[in-house]
């Protein structure tokens, strides 16, 4: 498949599942058959996948992508060689980062709940179509990263606002909102994803879904609340 096809969460799903590296193998860049160039998206996805790595504590040199052609067998053969040496000497997942692999699976999983949230914040950068390796190493900074994982943003429905139309409920793709006719929808905070599809799908005549940034979310009302009769 195209390299662009590979998901960040692809990704942190082989570190969970125990594999000491992941080499991810696209075309060469600007020779993509496609006009999506999907290799590009490919590395971005790959420099923001590092910088998450660091943020769990795993390190960064585990993952590689490599551009090449179906014509390339020497070079496949060579970046191949080279990467598993370099995993065998960072050793098993864990080894060299001084955590248990049972620990470092509880940080993967924290962090993959964030992904859709994590991508709708980069989508921006994700999409760009880096020329230069020399723009590779400060395209996504450490802190940047690290304020999104560690200050994420939530969504709230406010009680006063919801007319329990049921769109939003529809959209999440996780099921973490519940509601009924003439009820007040709720978003379960502990699965929300933090996507924003609900946010997008309010009506803005609505307005009911809020995005809440750097403060606490309000308490959800009382269970089967009726929604406020629209003026």
């Amino acid at each position: 498949m195209c390299s662009g096809r590979v998901d960040l969460e692809f990704i942190l799903r082989a570190l969970h599942n125990g594999m000491d590296g992941v080499l991810i193998g696209g075309c060469k860049l600007n020779e993509c058959n496609y006009v999506t160039h999907g290799n590009y998206h490919a590395l971005t996805t790959v420099l923001l996948a590092k910088k998450v790595m660091e943020f769990m504590g795993v390190n960064p040199d585990r993952l590689r992508v490599e551009f090449m052609s179906a014509a390339d067998g020497l070079r496949f053969a060579e970046v191949v060689d080279d990467f598993t040496r370099q995993v065998k000497e960072l050793g098993p997942l864990g080894s060299s980062e001084g955590v248990g692999l049972e620990e470092l699976r509880g940080r993967i999983a924290a962090v993959n709940k964030l992904v859709p949230y994590l991508k709708v914040r980069t989508n921006d950068k994700l999409n760009q179509r880096l020329t230069s390796p020399a723009e590779y190493p400060g395209f996504f900074q450490r802190d940047e990263v690290e304020d999104l994982l560690t200050n994420p943003a939530a969504y709230y429905i406010d009680p006063r606002k919801c007319q329990a139309c049921g769109i939003c409920l529809r959209r999440c793709p996780v099921g973490a909102i519940s509601g009924a006719k003439k009820q007040v929808h709720v978003i379960d905070q502990d699965l929300c994803i933090r996507c924003g599809a609900c946010h997008a799908a309010c009506p803005p005549r609505f307005g009911a879904v809020q995005l809440i940034q750097g403060a606490p979310v309000p308490p959800p009302p009382e269970p089967g609340q009726a929604i406020v009769a629209p003026r």
